[in-house]
């Protein structure tokens, strides 16, 4: 086994990454009294490691219902534990797991590395079909729309939230945490009566793929002009002119992180709070 990158209190790191169908999890984070994606992983981690503190560092937070083909987290071992990390641990680890969560690696961290703030970017994809003619078995993974949307109104409409912006129109606000995001990509396409949508940024806020989704949808829907979208995003308050998506369409695909000569420096720049001039 590769060694594994060490930190304070003689610890050593790694990074596990997992996919998840999440419909029937009230999100990633511990929540008293609920399933979630952590609880579940926290659990079969125990079975092989014993005591282990609660909390996991996870790259990308998702809500209740919204799934993950790339998800990513690292946890620090002692050194009586990490003596347990074979290749047959996966093995160990999905036997424990129920069949809706399945872990794909658990390997060494490079040095510097940390699974939230270490990354670079994230992506998600939003799937609709916009069909009267829906298969119940699409109906954990799509958004069901009942009439045609006009995806290239929806894209050219998305085209103004590129960049860096304060997103607070789109974001659940929380106390303490900046709604400034940078969109580095959206982009909206169509095969047959699948229409997806394709978001990356250097991390999002809560609730801000659903809405953006939404705000396009009623773009495309013609219901919003493509300058109204513009103005609800200058507007930085929230103005309920367009739904919150639900989560089965969402799904979060890979979170990106840098060479590892930079992954501490990365870590360190996104503890700062982001600040528009």
């Amino acid at each position: 086994m590769t060694k594994p990158a060490s930190i304070p209190g003689g610890l050593n790191r790694f990074r596990i990454d997992l996919a998840y169908d999440g419909t029937d999890y009230a999100g990633w984070a511990i929540q008293p009294g609920l399933r979630t994606i952590e609880g579940e992983v926290l659990k079969a981690l125990r079975v092989v490691f014993g005591d282990l503190p609660e909390g996991l560092r996870v790259g990308g937070r998702t809500d209740a219902g919204v799934h993950a083909l790339g998800q990513v987290f690292h946890l620090d071992l002692d050194s009586t534990q990490t003596k347990r990390v074979s290749h047959r641990l996966v093995g160990k680890l999905n036997a424990v797991l129920d069949e809706d969560i399945r872990i794909s690696s658990f390997e060494p961290a490079l040095e510097g590395f940390h699974a939230r703030y270490s990354a670079i970017k994230r992506s998600y994809r939003y799937r609709i079909l916009d069909s009267n003619e829906q298969d119940p078995l699409s109906a954990r993974y799509h958004l069901w729309h009942y009439s045609r949307l006009d995806e290239e109104s929806m894209q050219e409409a998305s085209h103004q939230l590129l960049g860096l912006h304060d997103f607070a129109s789109f974001c659940r606000t929380r106390a303490g945490a900046t709604t400034i995001r940078e969109m580095k990509k959206i982009e909206v396409s169509r095969e047959g009566n699948l229409v997806q949508i394709d978001l990356e940024a250097d991390a999002f806020c809560h609730t801000q793929v659903r809405s953006i989704v939404g705000a396009l949808i009623k773009v495309g829907s013609g219901k919003m002009s493509k300058k109204r979208l513009g103005e609800i995003l200058e507007a930085k308050k929230r103005l309920n002119e367009f739904k919150v998506v639900g989560p089965e369409g969402l799904t979060l695909m890979q979170i990106h992180y840098p060479e590892q000569s930079l992954l501490a420096a990365q870590a360190e720049k996104t503890r700062n709070l982001r600040i528009l001039d």
